[in-house]
């Protein structure tokens, strides 16, 4: 944790990686609009809180403003698929929509860099935070696989589209079962949490909807197991053809 604004301040300016920004609700000066302004700016997710919290998280002087340091350093989306496509690959990203278990999402992560995927497309907001258990739980992918971190899915969904990226959504509601997707085509996968799912309008968008057959009385996998499933059988496909 860095706190304090001119700490958390001198953090932004020196491109240190910062999760989450937590400031006192009702607090107003022009020395906050001016942090606030620069969180705007480089894209690091803040958000308001009762003083009480920021006072159990450090009995230091926090000022009313308190910054995670992330575990990892985010990649840029928009600069990583074109790199992909020089690279001569078919890129093929896993999109996570409202991942709040850290576990889940460190467990995709080491699903995703053993098969080869490219990266993990996480919102700023409404997604579980990478940090240590997260790393922990997978056994370290999170250090190694691309993690891009953006405002809005639904804005990343369109760039991954307008790149030549097919989207995949997973659906337990679908009709299509999943080895029916082709994924010899650059792809991005679209995972959504197990209470929720995906987000309708990101269901809109997608160009194929999938599920996997469960049988008894569970009515889904586990968001990680599923995604294992769709993740091998783009491996299964791609190895079939020779394709990377």
């Amino acid at each position: 944790m860095i706190f304090g604004f001119h700490p958390v301040t001198e953090a932004l300016q020196s491109g240190k990686t910062l999760d989450k920004v937590l400031i006192r609700q009702g607090m107003q000066s022009e020395q906050l609009s001016r942090l606030i302004h620069q969180l705007q700016k480089q894209n690091t997710h803040f958000q308001f809180v009762p003083v009480q919290k920021l006072n159990r998280m450090t009995g230091g002087n926090h000022q009313g403003v308190i910054a995670l340091v992330s575990e990892i350093e985010y990649t840029e989306l928009e600069q990583l698929i074109p790199a992909l496509f020089e690279q001569g690959k078919l890129p093929a990203v896993a999109v996570l929509d409202g991942i709040t278990d850290v576990r889940n999402l460190g467990a995709i992560a080491r699903s995703a860099l053993c098969a080869g995927m490219d990266a993990l497309v996480i919102p700023a907001s409404g997604s579980a935070r990478i940090n240590e258990d997260a790393v922990k739980t997978s056994s370290g992918a999170l250090h190694s696989i691309p993690v891009c971190r953006v405002s809005r899915l639904k804005d990343a969904a369109v760039f991954l589209k307008e790149s030549g990226l097919q989207l995949i959504a997973a659906s337990e509601k679908a009709a299509n079962l999943y080895y029916s997707a082709d994924l010899l085509l650059p792809t991005a996968f679209i995972l959504g949490a197990e209470d929720t799912g995906v987000d309708k309008k990101l269901l809109q968008m997608a160009d194929k909807t999938v599920r996997i057959p469960v049988y008894g009385q569970v009515q889904s996998l586990n968001v990680s197991a599923a995604a294992s499933v769709l993740f091998y059988e783009m491996v299964r496909q791609r190895m079939h053809e020779g394709k990377p």
